[in-house]
């Protein structure tokens, strides 16, 4: 009859409360678990900014500070990211040697800072080219009160002032992302000769006499309904004056811009992010044809884009078209987090044209 085991309904209950039991301390297992990973991620990210906070002491000033590795530059551009020009051939290793600009500043957008580029940061160097992130006032490392920042002058004086410091005769690729772009537009007009080309990252490009907030107007409401209605806005000057700053919550950011991001990126910027000063992008900007007209403006859209939407940024190519438009599927508002590599692709494929 073979063995066979028998049990009484006492040993049936038995094992039935320890099956439970165990279940019970199976789920409080993994509920614990899963607080032990959060933790670890927000650590992880809180140990990142310390670091890039430490590494950019190093640099003077609110002046560009440098972040990502500081390893020995590579000549020759890795397999890994080697792109397709327009008609589908890969391009030449040694591209470095036709060049004419190696040197890219990066300019970020409203409440991050120089160290939300670190990813990009590292894959410029490892290609042997040379970028520099900067610091807009209060922003970053900078210790400025964004409260006291009432103009696009005063906020964009990191980036004004490096540009002016460069060699005679040298230039840069400017990339501005988001509100950053009203940065690099500011440039253009005021460092012409300093700029080889400027890229727009799903940023505001504007038109003479537009303010960067009425690119997201569309999406936002008036000037009049954001400042009535936003439940963020900061009045530094008191309440019976108008708004100085605004200060998203963290599960705003998380919808607005960065619903593609990986989570150890998103707690990296919850924990880095400063408020945003709204002085300088309710300023209309004044851009002269033989100034910012004569600039090469390049726009990359992002597809997956919820601050500012796929149409909206093809209103402003279209308003305001630039000499080439890239699009990165797949990303949302911070392809440096969501997509470091297809923007890399499009950073280097852009640095090549003539």
């Amino acid at each position: 009859m073979g063995n066979r085991i028998f049990r009484s309904k006492k040993d049936s209950k038995d094992i039935g409360s320890k099956s439970k039991r165990n279940n019970s301390s199976i789920g409080r297992s993994s509920q614990r678990k899963m607080s032990a990973e959060e933790e670890y991620i927000h650590r992880q990210a809180l140990s990142m900014a310390i670091h890039q906070h430490q590494l950019s002491q190093r640099f003077d000033g609110s002046m560009s500070r440098r972040i990502g590795s500081t390893s020995s530059r590579r000549k020759t551009l890795p397999e890994s990211v080697v792109t397709s020009t327009n008609n589908g051939n890969k391009q030449d290793a040694d591209f470095l040697e036709n060049l004419q600009t190696k040197k890219f500043v990066l300019v970020h957008g409203e409440g991050f800072g120089a160290w939300c580029w670190y990813k990009n940061v590292a894959l410029l160097e490892e290609a042997g080219l040379f970028p520099i992130a900067i610091d807009l006032m209060g922003s970053g490392i900078d210790r400025t009160d964004p409260d006291s920042i009432s103009t696009l002058a005063d906020y964009a004086k990191p980036l004004i002032d490096y540009l002016h410091n460069l060699p005679d005769e040298e230039k840069v690729i400017l990339v501005g992302h988001s509100c950053g772009g009203a940065s690099i537009s500011y440039a253009l007009e005021h460092c012409p000769k300093k700029i080889s080309k400027a890229i727009f990252l799903c940023a505001t490009m504007v038109l003479d006499g537009q303010r960067p907030f009425d690119v997201f107007s569309e999406e936002l409401g008036s000037a009049e309904m954001f400042m009535q209605e936003a439940q963020f806005l900061v009045h530094g000057n008191g309440k019976d004056k108008l708004p100085t700053s605004l200060k998203f919550d963290k599960q705003q950011m998380k919808g607005l811009y960065f619903n593609q991001t990986p989570l150890k990126d998103v707690a990296l910027a919850t924990v880095s992010m400063r408020p945003i000063p709204l002085g300088p992008i309710m300023e209309k900007l004044s851009l002269l044809p033989e100034n910012y007209g004569t600039g090469r403006r390049f726009y990359i859209q992002t597809l997956e884009d919820h601050a500012l939407s796929p149409d909206v940024q093809e209103k402003l190519v279209r308003e305001n078209p630039p000499q080439g438009v890239f699009k990165i599927k797949g990303s949302d508002h911070c392809p440096f987090f969501s997509k470091p590599q297809s923007l890399h692709k499009i950073l280097l494929e852009i640095a090549q044209i003539q």
